[in-house]
């Protein structure tokens, strides 16, 4: 079986976890999304994560409300962590071995991050989960995502989410919204297109680090893209 990557970086939104409650952690839903990770596993595949905090907390939302925006922030980092935290149970109960890296220091929970042993861990076979998103206010965890994938050297970063790919539109909203099978970066920035912040999509342009958005609800389809097969969008380069 042709493997078209070596090393990828996948990129779970905090609502992807949380499955149709609105609020917290379906432990079912973790369960079906680390069972997948665990079959990709099994190919060879080695697997850095990134998770958001979208379920627990969203300092964006919090500060619109009236909360200072770096502590709505640090929450939302926090918020990650324990994303990171019931990733790492799940993924351990499948017997894969996982470490939890944080950009914030929690020594009595995870590592801190540190580059060279993120690395090392991956080479080990082991699946490295990159929590607390940068460790710095006003960037999202999508930008965490990007540059912890630039750093590990990264062949490139999986999106899921709950859609198909990429639209010039809403497509919950908008029945006729059309998807792109590949766009340029340049091209996500000037449409206004919501694949990931503007930092985050700067960062994939100046590292030549393509994107693949794909919908993570339906079984298999991690698999499919870590195979290559033409399903989501990609974003790429010129």
């Amino acid at each position: 079986m042709a493997l078209k990557y070596k090393r990828v970086l996948l990129k779970l939104s905090g609502e992807a976890l949380m499955g149709k409650q609105g609020l917290g952690i379906d432990p079912q839903i973790v369960d079906e999304i680390t069972a997948e990770i665990t079959e990709v596993k099994a190919l060879g595949i080695e697997i850095a994560l990134v998770v958001g905090g979208g379920n627990i907390f969203r300092g964006i939302s919090a500060s619109a409300r009236g909360m200072d925006r770096v502590t709505g922030d640090y929450m939302g980092m926090l918020a990650t962590v324990i994303n990171a935290m019931a990733l790492q149970d799940y993924l351990e109960r499948k017997g894969v071995q996982t470490r939890v890296q944080t950009a914030l220091e929690m020594e009595k929970i995870a590592e801190p991050f540190i580059r060279r042993r993120a690395i090392r861990h991956l080479e080990e076979g082991r699946i490295v989960i990159f929590a607390a998103g940068t460790g710095n206010p006003y960037f999202t965890t999508d930008t965490a995502a990007v540059l912890r994938a630039v750093e590990i050297q990264a062949d490139i970063v999986i999106k899921g989410t709950k859609v198909d790919g990429v639209y010039d539109a809403d497509p919950m909203k908008n029945p006729s919204a059309v998807k792109f099978e590949q766009i340029t970066f340049m091209d996500v920035v000037k449409k206004g297109l919501k694949v990931m912040d503007v930092t985050a999509i700067t960062l994939c342009m100046e590292n030549n680090l393509p994107i693949v958005v794909f919908n993570l609800t339906q079984k298999g389809n991690l698999k499919r893209v870590i195979l290559g097969e033409d399903i989501g969008t990609k974003v790429i380069g010129e």
